[in-house]
């Protein structure tokens, strides 16, 4: 596995549901195409999976 994940949010979160929006939060994302670098690990695998239509994932 990657030692840490570059996260995108590409699509918008307007129409999604509460629980996905909490996520996308959780991880830090607030505005369309922001990028945050967060460390890789299952619980934010497990994020990723939830919301993967909304981001863009780059391993580094």
């Amino acid at each position: 596995m990657a030692k840490e994940l570059h996260i995108t949010l590409t699509r918008s979160v307007i129409g999604q549901n509460e629980s996905q929006r909490a996520t996308v939060q959780a991880l830090g994302l607030k505005k369309l195409n922001q990028t945050v670098v967060k460390a890789d690990n299952v619980a934010v695998r497990g994020m990723i999976n939830k919301v993967s239509h909304l981001l863009t994932v780059v391993e580094k």
